[in-house]
């Protein structure tokens, strides 16, 4: 009992330390808004166009939103020491480290309907498989969120987390079929994009929102899923070995 009260201390702590302040709080809905409006506008404002575009809005604000708070709440807290002071505790260190990545997912899952409210406001979206949707922006907010502990755990200065983050990030936009189908990409390049988990969460939502998808459904998932733990279990043991004698 006492460690799953020091598990809701420690998002309850960052939640009021970095997620809701309001610089935060205005940029999750700024980033999002703007990718959005801009690609609304490029649309043109048609219906098909705006089922094409959601899947990619909401999985980049989820991918921009976690990496950033990751690289800001890790990397600063181990800077500070104060995170020198966590792993004193007399925590398992995977119950530790899901409680520090727990509110950069809910971070992600709440940037993520931004664009989506926003089209709410003038586009029918009734046709939405959300109960598919749903569980695959929890998904794509776990793996990218776990992608960013992994980049913070790998240096040592938020600037340098995240340049390392962009390493990533911005190769994503265009590989993981967010807005360009990855059959229209070379064919050298495919490879790359098939193991990025982004694709397979980007494939469910395209076909939550238009039919769109190229994979079954339970192989995204089950990838999107085996990924998560991958990036979960590999940044544990870079903890153990990095910060851990």
């Amino acid at each position: 009992m006492k460690m799953w009260i020091a598990f809701w201390n420690i998002i309850l702590k960052d939640m009021r330390a970095y997620y809701l302040k309001p610089p935060n709080i205005s940029w999750g809905i700024i980033f999002p808004l703007a990718w959005t409006g801009m690609f609304f506008i490029r649309s043109g404002g048609g219906f098909d166009g705006v089922l094409t575009l959601l899947p990619g809005l909401m999985a980049i604000s989820i991918l921009f939103g976690t990496t950033s708070m990751l690289a800001v709440t890790v990397t600063f807290e181990k800077k500070g020491r104060s995170f020198d002071r966590l792993l004193l505790a007399p925590i398992p260190l995977g119950i530790l480290m899901l409680s520090k990545t727990s509110g950069a997912i809910v971070f992600g899952i709440a940037n993520a309907f931004v664009p989506v409210a926003m089209a709410a406001f003038f586009f029918d979206l009734s046709s939405v498989a959300w109960l598919t949707a749903f569980p695959a922006v929890v998904l794509i907010a776990v793996s990218s969120t776990f992608l960013g502990l992994f980049i913070a755990v790998s240096v040592s200065e938020v600037f340098e987390a995240q340049t390392f983050s962009n390493f990533f990030r911005f190769p994503m936009i265009f590989l993981c079929g967010l807005f360009f189908p990855i059959e229209r990409l070379p064919s050298v390049i495919k490879p790359l994009s098939y193991i990025l988990p982004l694709t397979y969460g980007a494939d469910i939502l395209h076909g939550a929102f238009s039919q769109g998808h190229t994979m079954p459904f339970g192989l995204d998932f089950a990838l999107l899923g085996a990924s998560c733990v991958f990036l979960y279990l590999w940044s544990l043991k870079n903890i153990k070995r990095r910060w851990i004698l």
